[in-house]
């Protein structure tokens, strides 16, 4: 996503998690041809040693380069680049490489993650997004055991192709539904509409099924008694797994949208840092937090559509929080983006010349105000 203007990032991300999505769909008939476990894990673990020459094929971000000052290192990139594009370096008409030349004798300067802590705003957000991955990924699990208890007595579920294809559907679902959500609500909008799901999901699995049957009459006779227990548990399984493919769809989003939503805002400098945290939270989803916390915490996020990428720390503070509904233009809006805000600065240049007239032009210059 440091290579991507600001509208395109989402775009190029949802590629990439649709790519997957397909290897996912791809690895059942792969296990078919191989029908031993030693050997699929053998070919799955094959393609990861091209990643040895990662180095060597993609060059390193020049966005981080210029970020952490390594300025020399960015030269050479930058020149690599107009080298392989066939590109005159005399047509720099921003004047690039004459700055970077004098900021050569810079030295670089790496930022820590540990730095974080001293920030005001930037901590909190990471926070936010490291509670919401933990949850989105951890609850994921949950509600897909939940949907697998119930194998033996859905016929549907007893196929171990059909379980598996069934799950890869709700993530091909949850993919596609954020494309449209996060279009028109944004980062943080789609964030907690899904939040918002995931805990209505759990809650009325956790509490409404618990009621079924509870409130019932009590039958006069025993054939009633069975028969009424029966459809109790029939309708609790229906439920039960309705309720889990809703939790499935909008946890899923959750997880993703978080890593996302945390690459988005942490600065160049320690974004990798940040990522490290959100997908470590991830992996210990397995421990659920409360989802009710989580809508709350929700609303501190900024919104990250349309913006530029925070380079430095400096940057990630002015990451604000602004209102979910677009204020109304009667409306003084309670927190100003930086476009937003007015240089008043002439107004006391005024007010100095008005000291120095006298009281007669003083009040003709008010009144022509």
């Amino acid at each position: 996503i440091e290579l991507c203007p600001p509208g395109k990032r989402f775009m190029i991300t949802m590629v990439a998690s649709f790519v997957a999505i397909a290897g996912q769909l791809l690895m059942p008939g792969l296990a078919a041809l191989c029908r031993d476990w030693q050997v699929l894990q053998a070919l799955i673990i094959c393609p990861f040693l091209l990643m040895l020459l990662y180095w060597s094929v993609f060059p390193e971000s020049l966005r981080w380069l210029m970020a952490t000052q390594q300025f020399e290192s960015a030269k050479k990139l930058i020149l690599h680049f107009t080298q392989k594009n066939s590109m005159n370096t005399e047509t720099d008409i921003k004047g690039v490489m004459p700055e970077l030349e004098k900021e050569l004798s810079r030295r670089p300067k790496k930022v820590c993650i540990v730095k974080m802590v001293g920030t005001r705003n930037l901590w909190k957000n990471i926070v936010v997004l490291c509670v919401n991955s933990l949850t989105g990924f951890g609850i994921h699990h949950c509600f897909a055991r939940s949907m697998m208890g119930h194998e033996v007595k859905v016929p549907l579920l007893e196929n171990f192709y059909a379980d598996y294809y069934t799950m890869a559907s709700i993530t091909l679902a949850s993919c596609l539904a954020m494309c449209v959500v996060v279009r028109f609500l944004g980062r943080r909008g789609g964030l907690l509409l899904f939040m918002i799901l995931t805990a209505l999901a759990s809650l009325l699995q956790l509490g409404l099924l618990n009621l079924i049957g509870k409130y019932t009459q009590h039958p006069d006779s025993e054939l009633q008694l069975k028969l009424a227990v029966g459809m109790s548990d029939s309708v609790k399984d229906k439920f039960s797994i309705a309720f889990s493919i809703v939790g499935m769809f909008a946890s899923h989003a959750v997880g993703s949208l978080s890593v996302f939503f945390c690459a988005e805002i942490t600065p160049t400098v320690i974004r990798c840092g940040g990522l490290g945290l959100v997908l470590a939270s991830a992996g210990f989803g397995m421990l659920t937090a409360p989802t009710l916390i989580c809508i709350i915490c929700i609303l501190l996020l900024p919104e990250s559509r349309n913006q530029s990428l925070p380079e430095s720390l400096s940057n990630g503070e002015h990451y604000t929080r602004q209102p979910l509904l677009p204020h109304k233009k009667a409306e003084q809006p309670l927190l100003l983006t930086n476009a937003e805000l007015k240089d008043y600065s002439g107004l006391h240049d005024a007010a100095a010349a008005g000291d120095a007239l006298p009281d007669s032009a003083a009040a003709n210059a008010a009144n022509g105000l």
